[in-house]
C-alpha cells in the first residue's frame, strides 16, 4: 500500500505507521508530498510558483505516481498522515481512485476541511484531535489504529460482467417510501438497486459513478439538489448534477422528489433574505424552506435543459398529489400551484422525444414506484424476469 506524507514534517509519524503496517504483514511504499522534496521539477516549481500552485503540481505528480503503482499491482490501498495542507493534497491525489479503493486519512486538519473531503470522496477519516508533532502517547494510539485498519483492507476490482444489472436511485427522508418500493420492485425483476442520499455529496458521487460506467439505469426520484443549487441551500450537488446518465446513454426516470424544499442548517443559519419565507424544522440541525412558484419554474427549466442532453431513453414522471412527505394534502409544504410550475417548465423546455407522464398519485404511493420500475424494466429488455409485483 502507499503511505502519503510530508516527510520533512511528518516523517516520524509516517515511519511509525509503516512499522505498524509491516507488523500486520503488509508492505508499504512511502510517497513524499513535502514542498522540500527533491527533484529538478519540484526545485524549479518551488522558485516559480505560488504555494497553492506548488501544492497543485505536487498533487498532480503524486496522483500520477499512485495510478502507476496501482496499475502495476504494487498497491491496493492508500493512507496519509497530514495536517491541513497535506489533507487537501491527499484529496486531490485520491480523486481518480475508484469507489471502494481503501483510502484512509490520519489528520489534524480543521473539521470544515474534513467535511469538504467527505463530500467528494469515500475517504475514511481518522481525526487526531491533537496536532501532529511527532509520535507521542496520543498520536501513537491513532496511528496504530489506522495502521491496523488499513492493513485489513484490500481492493478487489471486479472486471467480469455483472451478474445483475444495477440501477441507481436518489432518495431523501421525505421520499424514502418511494425509494423503498422501487428497491423491492427492482429486486423482484432481478435488478440490484443502489440508493444515494440526495444531500449534495450523494448526488455528486452518483454522477461520478454513472460517468464511470457503474450503472445500467437511473431512477432519479429525488432531484431536490437542483433546488439547493439554484436557490442557495446547503445540499447542492454542483453543476454536473443530472448530466452523467444522459452522456452514458442509459435509461433514466426523472421525478421532482423534494423540489418543494431548500435545505439549511439550524434556523440561525438561514440567510436574512429568506426570513419571510415558509420554514419547517426537519431536525434541530436541518431547516427546510418551501420553494415558490417562481423558483419551481427555474428548477423545472434547469431540469429540462439538462435532461434534453439525453442520448438514451428518458422519461419524466409527475406525481400530481405531491412531491414529498411534507407536500401532501394538509401537509406543511402543500402548494399544488407551486408544484405545477415545475411541470409547466418541464413541458415548455424539454426537447421533443422525451415523454412526460402525469400520474394521479403522490410520489410515495406504490403506483408511482410501479410506473418508474415498469418503465426501467422494459428499457432494459427484462420483460421475461419475475415481475409479479410490478
Amino acid at each position: 500500500m502507499a503511505i502519503v506524507a510530508t516527510l520533512d514534517t511528518k516523517g516520524p509519524e509516517a515511519s511509525f505507521l509503516s512499522d505498524i503496517i509491516e507488523k500486520c504483514g503488509r508492505k508499504s511504499v512511502l510517497l513524499d508530498i513535502g514542498t522540500s522534496a527533491g527533484g529538478k521539477a519540484i526545485d524549479h516549481a518551488r522558485r516559480s510558483l505560488s504555494p497553492a500552485e506548488l501544492l497543485t503540481q505536487i498533487a498532480a505528480s503524486t496522483r500520477a505516481k499512485v495510478a502507476e503503482l496501482r496499475g502495476n499491482g504494487v498497491i491496493d490501498a492508500i493512507v496519509a498522515v497530514a495536517g491541513g495542507k497535506g489533507s487537501a493534497v491527499f484529496g486531490e491525489i485520491v480523486s481518480d481512485l475508484p469507489y471502494g479503493f481503501p483510502k484512509l486519512l490520519v489528520t489534524s486538519a480543521r473539521p470544515a476541511l474534513l467535511a469538504e473531503l467527505a463530500t467528494h470522496h469515500d475517504v475514511i477519516l481518522y481525526p487526531t484531535l491533537v496536532d501532529l508533532f511527532g509520535v507521542n502517547a496520543f498520536t501513537a494510539k491513532v496511528l496504530e489504529n489506522a495502521g491496523r485498519a488499513i492493513s485489513a483492507m484490500h481492493y478487489q476490482s471486479n472486471n467480469s460482467k455483472r451478474e445483475r444489472k444495477i440501477v441507481a436511485i436518489t432518495a431523501f427522508g421525505v421520499t424514502t417510501p418511494a425509494a423503498d418500493q422501487c428497491v423491492s420492485l427492482l429486486a423482484d425483476a432481478g435488478l440490484q438497486a443502489i440508493v444515494f442520499p440526495a444531500n449534495g455529496a450523494g448526488g455528486r458521487k452518483m454522477e461520478q459513478l454513472i460517468a464511470a460506467g457503474e450503472f445500467d439505469a437511473v431512477i432519479d426520484l429525488t432531484t431536490t439538489e437542483l433546488a439547493d443549487e439554484l436557490v442557495g441551500g446547503t445540499a447542492s450537488a454542483g453543476p454536473d448534477r443530472l448530466k452523467a446518465a444522459s452522456d452514458q446513454q442509459i435509461p433514466q426516470v426523472i421525478a421532482p422528489g423534494a423540489v418543494d424544499m431548500v435545505n439549511f442548517g439550524p434556523p440561525s443559519s438561514v440567510p436574512d433574505r429568506f426570513r419571510d419565507r415558509r420554514f419547517y424544522s426537519h431536525t434541530p440541525y436541518t431547516t427546510l424552506m418551501r420553494t415558490t412558484r417562481a423558483e419551481n419554474t427555474d428548477i423545472g427549466t434547469l431540469t429540462a435543459e439538462r435532461l434534453s442532453r439525453a442520448k438514451g431513453p428518458a422519461i419524466v414522471l409527475w406525481p400530481a398529489k405531491g412531491v414529498s412527505d411534507y407536500d401532501r394534502e394538509d401537509g406543511v409544504f402543500r402548494d399544488a400551484e407551486a408544484d405545477q410550475a415545475w411541470l409547466e417548465a418541464i413541458k415548455t423546455n424539454v426537447r421533443p422525444g422525451i415523454m412526460v407522464r402525469e400520474l394521479s398519485c403522490h410520489i410515495n404511493d406504490r403506483e408511482f414506484a410501479e410506473s418508474a420500475v415498469t418503465w426501467i424494466v422494459e428499457q432494459l429488455g427484462l420483460e421475461g424476469c419475475s415481475r409479479a409485483n410490478v
